[in-house]
């Protein structure tokens, strides 16, 4: 049986009968980011967002996040992805925000959609915003940037010329093909204490942190459609064989009507930051 997990807003800022304050959302924002959660609750959220406060491989905690349909799609062949999810799987985006340092884009999605990246739908503090632009192909006047008191950040090749608003700051690393390493990109991010990294989108940039070894998790929102066509998920390597595949540990949750398949990758993470060191 997949567990079903509460999703509605309104039921964010107050506990339900029954549970402790813990298993309210607002109560368990400050106690993941404050507390030793193994003293309190293991309510609904802690099963899905535990994995998330302790680093596996290193000092640093990197989650994947992708919204599809049962076949795969992230969006119709003309781009049009809004929405694929629904409720459920919106406000689980939102929640994943809410409990990281900084929210990581690519810059075909700030293109594409102009994206806030704010947490809007559940209570939580707004992440610092990250765009992946190698060669400033993102306006300024992007929603992205908006200056609303959240760190803004745009991580761009040495030799690029990036005209931002006052106040985002401009992180230069060197590029092999014209793209950015995922892993120089966490070691730059945890350098300037952003540790906890959700990488959002698009499909493009999430693949190519999942097939650098870079993500501890992947949580994939599946919507119950079928689209026939339109971009993929995922795009990887190709491989030879069936057995050459990438295979985890999967726990599926149950979001309105949304399935979250919680992908554990923990054990391939390449190391980035300060390696854990076991006692």
């Amino acid at each position: 049986m997949v567990p079903a997990v509460p999703s509605a807003p309104s039921g964010d800022d107050h506990p339900s009968p029954g549970h402790s304050a813990i298993d309210s959302w607002p109560a368990y924002v400050t106690a993941f980011r404050n507390v030793d959660l193994t003293r309190g609750s293991t309510g609904p959220w802690q099963e899905i967002f535990g994995p998330l406060r302790t680093a596996a491989a290193d000092d640093l905690v990197v989650v994947g996040q992708l919204g599809q349909s049962l076949d795969g799609r992230i969006a119709t062949t003309s781009g049009h992805s809004k929405y694929i999810n629904g409720p459920g799987g919106l406000d689980h985006l939102h929640r994943l925000r809410a409990l990281v340092d900084a929210v990581v884009v690519g810059a075909s999605t700030v293109v594409a959609d102009d994206p806030q990246l704010t947490v809007r739908r559940v209570a939580g503090p707004h992440p610092a915003r990250v765009v992946l632009d190698p060669r400033g192909r993102v306006p300024g006047e992007s929603r992205v940037f908006a200056d609303d008191g959240v760190r803004r950040l745009v991580v761009t090749m040495e030799t690029t010329t990036c005209r931002m608003p006052t106040g985002v700051e401009i992180v230069r690393l060197p590029t092999s093909d014209g793209q950015l390493a995922p892993a120089a990109v966490l070691v730059a991010l945890a350098e300037r204490g952003l540790r906890r990294v959700l990488i959002e989108g698009g499909a493009e940039t999430v693949s190519r942190f999942l097939t650098a070894g870079c993500l501890d998790r992947l949580h994939v929102m599946v919507a119950p459609m079928i689209l026939g066509a339109g971009r993929a998920c995922l795009n990887l390597p190709p491989i030879e064989r069936a057995d050459e595949a990438i295979r985890m540990p999967v726990y599926p949750f149950q979001l309105g009507s949304d399935l979250l398949l919680d992908c554990d990758l923990s054990a391939s993470r390449v190391v980035v930051g300060r390696a854990k060191i076991s006692t």
